[in-house]
């Protein structure tokens, strides 16, 4: 993992492993939230589902085999298959070429909305069949776990998904990090309500952001380095900083991510 996190310093595009941390995280918080609202799905299947069916293909050229999810059997363990049928919002990181955005799916009313940290609609024809390979492969999931399709038949196919226009990203590089706080920020009474409001982040607090989630990794029960990282890090203690840290002439920023020993 300590590889993974250099992904987070500065002007670094992100790891998956990175995202898909943050998604066990949240789905690990004790809160109603997490508990019993909102899941965030793990994206290992759905990525090596894009692999094997580029340019969202049906059919894929590889296998000549549509998507089944037993096709993908080490990943399956990670699929929390109560909370994606019980759980009434499934949130759902996606990542092509390079660029993340997140799917919002509503189980409840089978509706499904985009949020793309660069994009308010589909940027290309390319982008609508991956958008409706991924929705199929999300209603696929879902089926596999015991819970009805997000739509029936054929229609599972065509699964449309809306673009929500909300403020994003100002680089080329923190898709992943909008995607992340998009998976904390989003609460069930904006979904309903269909508002999405908050401050436009300006680029310093964005930065900072990759020093939160580093920090959120790193100490981490999941972490098998946590007690390492705890022991070793014994002077400086994000949650409880010393009088040092506070003074105004300390600062952390994103620079100071490193990852050795």
């Amino acid at each position: 993992m300590r590889m993974h996190l250099a992904s987070l310093q500065p002007k670094s595009d992100i790891e998956s492993q990175i995202v898909s941390a943050i998604c066990l995280i949240l789905n690990q918080k004790n809160e109603k939230r997490f508990q019993e609202q909102i899941y965030c799905l793990p994206l290992d299947i759905v990525s090596m589902a894009l692999l094997d069916h580029p340019k969202g293909k049906f059919i894929s050229p590889k296998t000549k085999k549509e998507f089944r999810v037993e096709a993908y059997p080490s990943f399956i363990p990670f699929i929390d298959r109560k909370k994606l049928t019980s759980h009434p919002y499934i949130f759902a990181p996606v990542c092509h070429s390079g660029h993340w955005w997140l799917w919002l799916i509503n189980t409840t009313k089978r509706k499904c909305q985009i949020f793309d940290p660069l994009h308010k609609k589909a940027p290309s024809d390319e982008r609508k069949d991956i958008n409706k390979f991924t929705g199929y492969v999300f209603s696929r999931l879902i089926t596999y776990a015991g819970g009805e399709p997000l739509q029936k038949g054929e229609n599972e196919k065509k699964i449309k998904a809306s673009y929500v226009k909300i403020s994003g990203q100002k680089t080329s590089y923190d898709c992943a990090i909008y995607v992340m706080k998009w998976l904390e920020l989003i609460e069930p009474e904006n979904i309903k309500k269909g508002k999405y409001e908050w401050d436009n982040w300006p680029q310093e607090e964005v930065d900072h952001y990759r020093v939160e989630y580093a920090s959120r990794i790193l100490f981490s029960e999941m972490n098998k380095q946590r007690d390492w990282a705890i022991r070793e890090s014994s002077a400086i203690r994000l949650s409880k900083p010393s009088s040092v840290l506070l003074s105004p002439f300390c600062q952390i920023n994103s620079a100071d991510i490193g990852t050795a020993r």
